[in-house]
Protein backbone atom coordinates (compact mmCIF):
# COMPACT_ATOMS: atom_id res chain seq x y z
CA UNK A 1 0.00 0.00 0.00
CA UNK A 2 2.78 2.40 -0.93
CA UNK A 3 2.02 5.98 -1.93
CA UNK A 4 -0.94 5.97 0.49
CA UNK A 5 -0.92 8.09 3.62
CA UNK A 6 -3.43 9.76 5.88
CA UNK A 7 -5.10 12.80 4.39
CA UNK A 8 -3.63 16.02 5.67
CA UNK A 9 -6.53 18.17 4.52
CA UNK A 10 -9.92 18.01 2.83
CA UNK A 11 -11.91 20.82 1.27
CA UNK A 12 -9.04 23.17 2.04
CA UNK A 13 -9.34 22.39 5.76
CA UNK A 14 -6.63 20.75 7.89
CA UNK A 15 -7.47 17.26 9.11
CA UNK A 16 -8.10 17.08 12.86
CA UNK A 17 -8.33 13.79 14.75
CA UNK A 18 -11.44 13.76 16.91
CA UNK A 19 -10.03 12.87 20.35
CA UNK A 20 -10.71 9.84 22.49
CA UNK A 21 -13.14 10.13 25.42
CA UNK A 22 -11.71 12.04 28.34
CA UNK A 23 -8.70 13.32 26.40
CA UNK A 24 -9.34 16.84 27.64
CA UNK A 25 -8.40 18.26 24.29
CA UNK A 26 -10.00 21.54 23.29
CA UNK A 27 -12.07 21.20 20.14
CA UNK A 28 -11.81 23.68 17.26
CA UNK A 29 -14.80 25.39 15.72
CA UNK A 30 -16.95 22.91 13.81
CA UNK A 31 -16.25 24.44 10.41
CA UNK A 32 -12.54 25.15 10.93
CA UNK A 33 -11.23 21.62 10.28
CA UNK A 34 -11.88 18.39 8.44
CA UNK A 35 -12.91 16.05 11.24
CA UNK A 36 -11.11 12.70 11.08
CA UNK A 37 -13.11 9.99 12.83
CA UNK A 38 -11.38 6.69 13.55
CA UNK A 39 -11.17 3.95 16.17
CA UNK A 40 -8.50 1.43 17.12
CA UNK A 41 -9.77 -1.96 15.92
CA UNK A 42 -7.14 -3.79 17.94
CA UNK A 43 -7.89 -2.19 21.30
CA UNK A 44 -9.51 -4.04 24.21
CA UNK A 45 -13.24 -4.59 24.43
CA UNK A 46 -13.72 -1.64 26.77
CA UNK A 47 -12.62 0.86 24.12
CA UNK A 48 -15.10 2.93 22.17
CA UNK A 49 -16.54 1.50 18.95
CA UNK A 50 -17.20 3.57 15.88
CA UNK A 51 -20.93 3.88 16.54
CA UNK A 52 -20.31 5.38 19.96
CA UNK A 53 -17.60 7.65 18.57
CA UNK A 54 -19.97 8.88 15.85
CA UNK A 55 -22.71 9.69 18.34
CA UNK A 56 -20.26 11.43 20.67
CA UNK A 57 -18.91 13.48 17.76
CA UNK A 58 -22.37 14.73 16.78
CA UNK A 59 -23.09 15.61 20.42
CA UNK A 60 -19.72 17.32 21.01
CA UNK A 61 -19.58 19.71 18.07
CA UNK A 62 -22.17 21.86 16.36
CA UNK A 63 -23.11 19.50 13.51
CA UNK A 64 -24.70 22.32 11.54
CA UNK A 65 -21.23 23.87 11.18
CA UNK A 66 -19.31 20.75 10.09
CA UNK A 67 -18.01 21.16 6.54
CA UNK A 68 -15.76 18.13 6.04
CA UNK A 69 -15.55 14.60 7.45
CA UNK A 70 -12.75 12.08 6.96
CA UNK A 71 -13.62 8.53 8.01
CA UNK A 72 -10.60 6.48 9.04
CA UNK A 73 -10.54 3.03 10.62
CA UNK A 74 -14.06 2.03 11.65
CA UNK A 75 -13.54 -1.61 12.62
CA UNK A 76 -11.73 -4.84 11.79
CA UNK A 77 -10.75 -4.43 8.13
CA UNK A 78 -11.60 -8.01 7.20
CA UNK A 79 -15.20 -8.11 8.39
CA UNK A 80 -16.53 -4.55 8.28
CA UNK A 81 -17.78 -2.83 5.15
CA UNK A 82 -18.63 0.83 4.79
CA UNK A 83 -22.40 0.35 4.60
CA UNK A 84 -22.70 1.29 8.26
CA UNK A 85 -20.68 4.45 7.66
CA UNK A 86 -22.82 5.32 4.66
CA UNK A 87 -26.01 4.78 6.65
CA UNK A 88 -24.78 6.92 9.55
CA UNK A 89 -24.02 9.75 7.13
CA UNK A 90 -27.42 9.38 5.51
CA UNK A 91 -29.20 9.35 8.88
CA UNK A 92 -27.38 12.53 9.96
CA UNK A 93 -28.25 14.58 6.87
CA UNK A 94 -30.69 16.80 8.75
CA UNK A 95 -27.98 17.62 11.32
CA UNK A 96 -24.93 17.95 9.05
CA UNK A 97 -26.52 20.67 6.98
CA UNK A 98 -23.23 22.37 6.01
CA UNK A 99 -21.37 19.21 5.00
CA UNK A 100 -19.53 19.76 1.71
CA UNK A 101 -16.78 17.11 1.68
CA UNK A 102 -16.53 13.44 2.68
CA UNK A 103 -13.69 10.93 2.42
CA UNK A 104 -14.33 7.31 3.41
CA UNK A 105 -11.47 4.89 4.07
CA UNK A 106 -8.56 7.05 5.21
CA UNK A 107 -6.35 4.11 6.21
CA UNK A 108 -2.63 3.80 5.66
CA UNK A 109 -0.59 0.61 5.32
CA UNK A 110 0.08 0.19 9.05
CA UNK A 111 -3.68 -0.03 9.61
CA UNK A 112 -4.75 -2.08 6.59
CA UNK A 113 -3.59 -2.89 3.10
CA UNK A 114 -5.69 -1.04 0.57
CA UNK A 115 -7.19 -4.32 -0.70
CA UNK A 116 -8.46 -5.12 2.81
CA UNK A 117 -10.68 -2.05 2.99
CA UNK A 118 -14.27 -3.24 2.56
CA UNK A 119 -16.46 -0.70 0.82
CA UNK A 120 -20.10 -0.78 -0.29
CA UNK A 121 -22.52 1.25 -2.41
CA UNK A 122 -21.47 4.80 -1.51
CA UNK A 123 -23.91 6.70 -3.72
CA UNK A 124 -26.53 7.14 -0.95
CA UNK A 125 -24.16 9.76 0.51
CA UNK A 126 -24.49 11.81 -2.67
CA UNK A 127 -28.24 11.38 -2.66
CA UNK A 128 -28.48 12.48 0.98
CA UNK A 129 -26.24 15.53 0.50
CA UNK A 130 -27.23 17.35 -2.71
CA UNK A 131 -24.83 20.21 -1.88
CA UNK A 132 -21.78 17.97 -1.41
CA UNK A 133 -18.79 19.24 -3.42
CA UNK A 134 -16.03 16.69 -2.72
CA UNK A 135 -16.26 12.93 -2.36
CA UNK A 136 -13.37 10.50 -1.96
CA UNK A 137 -13.16 6.75 -1.42
CA UNK A 138 -10.15 4.55 -0.60
CA UNK A 139 -10.44 0.82 -1.22
CA UNK A 140 -12.15 -1.02 -4.07
CA UNK A 141 -13.21 -4.29 -2.46
CA UNK A 142 -17.01 -4.47 -2.53
CA UNK A 143 -17.26 -0.92 -3.84
CA UNK A 144 -20.31 -0.02 -5.90
CA UNK A 145 -21.17 3.24 -7.62
CA UNK A 146 -24.31 3.00 -9.76
CA UNK A 147 -24.95 5.97 -12.01
CA UNK A 148 -26.15 9.05 -10.14
CA UNK A 149 -27.25 12.61 -10.76
CA UNK A 150 -25.70 15.34 -8.63
CA UNK A 151 -25.67 19.03 -9.46
CA UNK A 152 -22.92 20.32 -7.16
CA UNK A 153 -20.20 17.65 -6.93
CA UNK A 154 -16.91 19.16 -8.09
CA UNK A 155 -14.34 16.56 -7.02
CA UNK A 156 -14.62 12.76 -7.17
CA UNK A 157 -11.70 10.49 -6.26
CA UNK A 158 -11.30 6.72 -6.01
CA UNK A 159 -8.07 5.25 -4.60
CA UNK A 160 -7.78 1.50 -5.07
CA UNK A 161 -5.38 -1.30 -5.82
CA UNK A 162 -8.16 -2.71 -7.97
CA UNK A 163 -11.14 -0.57 -9.00
CA UNK A 164 -14.07 -2.62 -10.31
CA UNK A 165 -15.04 -1.88 -13.90
CA UNK A 166 -18.62 -1.66 -12.67
CA UNK A 167 -17.65 1.45 -10.69
CA UNK A 168 -15.97 3.06 -13.68
CA UNK A 169 -19.01 2.38 -15.84
CA UNK A 170 -21.24 3.88 -13.15
CA UNK A 171 -19.16 7.04 -13.02
CA UNK A 172 -19.10 7.35 -16.81
CA UNK A 173 -22.90 7.05 -16.92
CA UNK A 174 -23.49 9.61 -14.16
CA UNK A 175 -24.75 13.16 -14.63
CA UNK A 176 -22.32 15.45 -12.81
CA UNK A 177 -22.49 18.84 -14.53
CA UNK A 178 -20.28 20.61 -11.96
CA UNK A 179 -17.53 17.96 -11.86
CA UNK A 180 -14.12 19.57 -12.35
CA UNK A 181 -11.75 16.97 -10.90
CA UNK A 182 -11.98 13.21 -11.47
CA UNK A 183 -9.33 10.77 -10.26
CA UNK A 184 -9.52 6.98 -10.46
CA UNK A 185 -6.84 4.51 -9.38
CA UNK A 186 -7.67 1.56 -11.63
CA UNK A 187 -5.26 -0.95 -10.14
CA UNK A 188 -4.66 -4.55 -11.16
CA UNK A 189 -6.88 -7.48 -12.06
CA UNK A 190 -5.54 -9.62 -9.22
CA UNK A 191 -7.20 -7.26 -6.74
CA UNK A 192 -10.44 -6.65 -8.65
CA UNK A 193 -9.26 -4.02 -11.14
CA UNK A 194 -11.02 -5.31 -14.24
CA UNK A 195 -11.60 -1.96 -15.95
CA UNK A 196 -11.06 -1.95 -19.70
CA UNK A 197 -10.45 0.87 -22.15
CA UNK A 198 -13.98 0.24 -23.43
CA UNK A 199 -15.32 1.08 -19.96
CA UNK A 200 -13.57 4.45 -20.19
CA UNK A 201 -14.85 5.24 -23.69
CA UNK A 202 -17.95 7.28 -22.67
CA UNK A 203 -15.77 9.41 -20.40
CA UNK A 204 -13.01 9.89 -22.96
CA UNK A 205 -15.51 10.86 -25.64
CA UNK A 206 -16.13 14.17 -23.85
CA UNK A 207 -19.42 15.94 -23.28
CA UNK A 208 -20.40 13.83 -20.27
CA UNK A 209 -18.78 16.20 -17.76
CA UNK A 210 -18.67 19.68 -19.32
CA UNK A 211 -16.86 21.30 -16.37
CA UNK A 212 -14.09 18.67 -16.17
CA UNK A 213 -10.61 20.23 -16.05
CA UNK A 214 -8.53 17.48 -14.41
CA UNK A 215 -8.57 13.79 -15.29
CA UNK A 216 -6.53 11.19 -13.45
CA UNK A 217 -6.49 7.61 -14.73
CA UNK A 218 -3.79 6.26 -12.45
CA UNK A 219 -2.16 3.15 -11.06
CA UNK A 220 -3.12 0.84 -13.95
CA UNK A 221 -1.40 -2.25 -15.29
CA UNK A 222 -2.85 -1.34 -18.73
CA UNK A 223 -1.46 2.20 -18.60
CA UNK A 224 -0.07 1.99 -22.14
CA UNK A 225 -3.51 1.10 -23.52
CA UNK A 226 -5.05 3.95 -21.57
CA UNK A 227 -2.42 6.39 -22.83
CA UNK A 228 -3.13 5.33 -26.41
CA UNK A 229 -6.86 5.88 -25.89
CA UNK A 230 -6.27 9.24 -24.22
CA UNK A 231 -4.04 10.33 -27.11
CA UNK A 232 -7.06 10.60 -29.38
CA UNK A 233 -9.75 11.30 -26.79
CA UNK A 234 -11.94 14.38 -27.33
CA UNK A 235 -12.15 15.02 -23.57
CA UNK A 236 -8.46 16.04 -23.49
CA UNK A 237 -9.19 19.34 -25.23
CA UNK A 238 -11.15 20.60 -22.22
CA UNK A 239 -8.55 19.59 -19.62
CA UNK A 240 -5.97 21.71 -17.86
CA UNK A 241 -4.17 18.76 -16.27
CA UNK A 242 -3.82 15.07 -17.02
CA UNK A 243 -2.53 12.38 -14.67
CA UNK A 244 -1.43 8.96 -15.93
CA UNK A 245 0.95 8.25 -13.05
CA UNK A 246 1.55 5.31 -10.69
CA UNK A 247 0.97 2.67 -13.36
CA UNK A 248 2.90 0.52 -15.81
CA UNK A 249 3.59 3.24 -18.38
CA UNK A 250 6.35 2.44 -20.89
CA UNK A 251 7.81 3.96 -24.06
CA UNK A 252 4.82 2.58 -25.96
CA UNK A 253 2.32 4.69 -24.03
CA UNK A 254 4.37 7.88 -24.09
CA UNK A 255 5.01 7.49 -27.82
CA UNK A 256 1.26 7.19 -28.34
CA UNK A 257 0.81 10.49 -26.47
CA UNK A 258 3.49 12.11 -28.63
CA UNK A 259 1.84 10.86 -31.82
CA UNK A 260 -1.64 11.89 -30.72
CA UNK A 261 -3.42 15.21 -30.38
CA UNK A 262 -1.52 18.27 -29.11
CA UNK A 263 -1.10 18.47 -25.35
CA UNK A 264 0.49 21.91 -25.27
CA UNK A 265 -2.66 23.48 -23.79
CA UNK A 266 -2.12 21.55 -20.54
CA UNK A 267 -0.47 23.15 -17.54
CA UNK A 268 0.52 19.81 -16.00
CA UNK A 269 1.10 16.25 -17.21
CA UNK A 270 1.83 13.76 -14.43
CA UNK A 271 3.58 10.57 -15.54
CA UNK A 272 5.55 9.82 -12.39
CA UNK A 273 6.27 6.22 -11.40
CA UNK A 274 6.91 5.00 -14.95
CA UNK A 275 9.02 2.62 -17.00
CA UNK A 276 10.02 5.08 -19.71
CA UNK A 277 13.52 5.14 -21.15
CA UNK A 278 15.64 8.27 -21.14
CA UNK A 279 15.40 8.97 -24.90
CA UNK A 280 11.59 8.94 -24.81
CA UNK A 281 11.63 10.98 -21.62
CA UNK A 282 13.65 13.63 -23.41
CA UNK A 283 11.32 13.55 -26.41
CA UNK A 284 8.19 14.35 -24.42
CA UNK A 285 9.95 17.00 -22.38
CA UNK A 286 11.15 18.65 -25.59
CA UNK A 287 7.67 18.48 -27.07
CA UNK A 288 5.81 20.00 -24.12
CA UNK A 289 8.00 21.94 -21.73
CA UNK A 290 8.81 24.80 -24.16
CA UNK A 291 5.04 25.47 -24.24
CA UNK A 292 4.94 25.77 -20.45
CA UNK A 293 3.61 22.29 -19.67
CA UNK A 294 4.98 20.91 -16.40
CA UNK A 295 5.86 17.26 -17.04
CA UNK A 296 6.53 14.96 -14.09
CA UNK A 297 8.50 11.85 -15.06
CA UNK A 298 10.06 11.26 -11.66
CA UNK A 299 10.28 7.99 -9.72
CA UNK A 300 11.12 5.48 -12.45
CA UNK A 301 9.70 2.09 -11.54
CA UNK A 302 11.84 -0.96 -10.89
CA UNK A 303 11.51 -4.02 -13.13
CA UNK A 304 11.92 -7.62 -12.06
CA UNK A 305 13.04 -10.38 -14.43
CA UNK A 306 12.19 -14.06 -14.02
CA UNK A 307 13.27 -16.66 -16.60
CA UNK A 308 13.63 -13.96 -19.21
CA UNK A 309 10.23 -12.42 -18.49
CA UNK A 310 10.27 -8.78 -17.40
CA UNK A 311 7.73 -7.87 -14.73
CA UNK A 312 6.56 -4.33 -14.00
CA UNK A 313 4.24 -3.29 -11.20
CA UNK A 314 1.84 -0.50 -10.37
CA UNK A 315 2.66 1.69 -7.39
CA UNK A 316 -0.32 0.42 -5.38
CA UNK A 317 -1.85 -3.06 -5.56
CA UNK A 318 -2.41 -5.09 -2.41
Amino acid sequence: MSHVEHLQELHGLPAFDFPEPGAGRELPEAGAVAWRLAVDPYGDSSEEGFGDLWDRFLDSVDPTGVRAIVVGQWGEPYDNDSSGIVQRLVDARDRLTSLRAVFIGDLEMEEAEISWIEQSDVTPVLEAYPLLEEFGIRGGTGLRFPAVRHKHLRTLCFEAGGLPGEVVRGVAASELPALEYLEMWLGVEEYGGDTTVADLAPLLAGGRFPALRHLGLRNSEIQDEIAAAVAGAPVVAQLKSLDLSLGVLTDEGVTALLDGQPLTHLTWLDLHHNFVTEPVTQRIRAALEPSGVEVDLSEPGETWEDDGVVHRFTAVAE
